[in-house]
This record gives C-alpha cells, sequence and structure tokens, in this order.
C-alpha cells in the first residue's frame, strides 16, 4: 500500500506555526530588564536574520531553478571570495584602523557596486555570445573566484599580524555584530528584487524543464535568466554585505524545502526554504545564546551541516 504524503499546504501551515513559534522564543527566552530595550534589540537581530534568510532561501532557489542543479549555490560564481579580497585589501591598503571607521554605507556601496560589476561583466560576457552558455559561465566564475582567494592568501601572508587579527573576523559570517545601519536600504532593494522576482514568477517552474523546453513554450529564456542572475548577484550581496560570507545555508535550506514539500513547484519550495531559513538562524542563534553562550559560532555550525548535505547529495547522486 503506497504512502500517502501529506499535502503541501499543510506542511506550509506547520512551518509557518514554527517560524512564529520560533520568533516569540527568540523574542521572550532569557529576557531580562526594560522590555523596551528587550524589544527593539532583539527586534533588530530578529529582522535582520529575516532579511538573510529571505534573501539567500531566494536566491539559491532561483540559482539552482537556471542552472538546473541542486547542488549549486550562488557563491560558486566566485561571491564569496570577492567580499574576501574587499575586505583584504581595504585593510593591506589603508590599515585596519581607517578600514574600521569607514561610514557603513560607504562600505556598503563600495561591496554592492563591486558584486554587481562582477557578476554584470561575467553574465553579460560569458552568457550573451551565440555558443555561450551558463555552464560556460560558471566554469569561468569558479576560476575567478579562485583567483581572488588566491590574491587573498597573498596579501594576509605579507600583511601586519596585527592587521590580520582586525580582518579577520569579517573574513566569517557574523550573526553577533549585525551592521544595523544597513536595514533600511536593505530592505528597500530586497523588496524592489522581491517584485521583480514576483512579475516573472510564473516562468520558473517551466526554466526548471529545461532551456529547450522553456524556448519551446514561449519564455524568452536568455532575457529571463539573465534577469533571474542579476536579482542573485543583489539578494546575495546584500545578504554578504549584512552579516559576511555563508557558503553553505542556501545549500542547506534549498534542499531542506525541496525534501520536505516533495516536490519542485515554485509556489510551495520558496516559502518552505525561506521559512526553514528563518527558523535555523533564529533557533541556531536561540541555542547559541542560551545553551553555549556564545562559546562557538552559529556560522560554524551552519557551515559544517551544509558540507555534510552537500557530500550526501553528491553520493546519492553518485549512486544514481
Amino acid at each position: 500500500m503506497a504512502r500517502r504524503r501529506i499535502a503541501p499546504e499543510y506542511i506550509l501551515a506547520g512551518l509557518a506555526v514554527l517560524t512564529v513559534i520560533t520568533i516569540v522564543l527568540f523574542m521572550t527566552v532569557g529576557a531580562r530588564g526594560s522590555w523596551g530595550f528587550v524589544l527593539s534589540f532583539r527586534g533588530t537581530k530578529v529582522l535582520t536574520m529575516v532579511l538573510v534568510a529571505y534573501a539567500i532561501g531566494l536566491s539559491t532557489v532561483m540559482f539552482q531553478t537556471v542552472m538546473q542543479n541542486r547542488i549549486l549555490t550562488p557563491s560558486i560564481m566566485g561571491f564569496d571570495s570577492l567580499y574576501v579580497l574587499i575586505q583584504t585589501a581595504t585593510v593591506f591598503l589603508f590599515g585596519g584602523l581607517a578600514a574600521a571607521t569607514v561610514h557603513p554605507y560607504i562600505k556598503f556601496s563600495i561591496e554592492l557596486g563591486a558584486m554587481l560589476v562582477f557578476s554584470g561583466l561575467l553574465c553579460l560576457w560569458m552568457f550573451s555570445g551565440r555558443h555561450r552558455s551558463l555552464h560556460l559561465m560558471v566554469l569561468v566564475g569558479i576560476v575567478i573566484g579562485t583567483l581572488f582567494r588566491s590574491m587573498s592568501n597573498f596579501m594576509v601572508r605579507i600583511i601586519d599580524p596585527n592587521e590580520f587579527a582586525r580582518i579577520q573576523d569579517s573574513l566569517f559570517a557574523s550573526f553577533n555584530s549585525l551592521n544595523t545601519d544597513l536595514l533600511t536600504v536593505s530592505m528597500v532593494i530586497i523588496g524592489l528584487a522581491t517584485v521583480v522576482a514576483w512579475r516573472i514568477g510564473h516562468t520558473f517552474d517551466v526554466l526548471s524543464l529545461g532551456r529547450e523546453t522553456a524556448i519551446n513554450l514561449g519564455v524568452p529564456y536568455k532575457r529571463t535568466v539573465l534577469i533571474i542572475l542579476l536579482l542573485v548577484t543583489l539578494l546575495v550581496s546584500v545578504s554578504t554585505a549584512l552579516v559576511g560570507p555563508v557558503t553553505f545555508f542556501g545549500l542547506l535550506v534549498a534542499n531542506l524545502g525541496y525534501l520536505m514539500m516533495g516536490t519542485s513547484k515554485h509556489r510551495y519550495v520558496l516559502p518552505a526554504t525561506i521559512m526553514l531559513g528563518v527558523i535555523c538562524l533564529l533557533g541556531g542563534q536561540l541555542i547559541l545564546e542560551r545553551v553555549f553562550n556564545f562559546t562557538t559560532a552559529i556560522s560554524v555550525i551552519i557551515e559544517f551541516a551544509g558540507g555534510l548535505v552537500f557530500i550526501i547529495l553528491i553520493l546519492r547522486g553518485a549512486a544514481r
């Protein structure tokens, strides 16, 4: 007798309830003193982590849709390496003190602009020609990402040890020292990206069927994919500027979303992935703060779990 699956609508409703419970627990557990301060302080952290989970979840699912591959994330294009290179080069050229005193909006604009220019040139160069493809673009992105990492490693090896200590924290994602000055501009950018993604959202399921099928069904393939890649760049840049590079988080929550929903339809997978991201970030941060007393970084746990998922996906793919 075939096992009956739970309808996706019921799973989404359960995830929504669990998301609300996680947010309430994060806001209230261990709270002492003035509720005005507690709600303001923790509310800002909740808003930041929700934005990061939303940006990473949406960008990863869209990227995997156009690539037709669930083990790839936007970081493979070299975004994380470019972010690390910018941080390292800033300290190497101007010193740690000057880098630490740069206005957040100027720093955010430089990082966002560099990632957008890099991604825009890569997409237009590798994907706009007649015989060029997404796979060639990804391969070139991997090579350029390796170049960025090599340049960063070179500067790290010759930099002053005291200056290296200053940039070490910025090379890893941190959810404890959040940059709240950028919340408003991040919400505006993510909101605009969401509107564009919603306008072309009807093509996502068709794109996941492949290039030829999408073209035969009337989707302007090249233009739609270029728009999606630029949206992915925008979302990844915002999340990276807020908390730092998170390589495997998108891979982890996106595949959990596919697994829980049991379908590839984006109207189910996208909200499930975003809610799972919120639950993982807030739940993980809550356990980190209340159980381990900040003795470890949540980004380390995320990267470890995401790395295990990546290996499992590789082995399952190899087994098939």
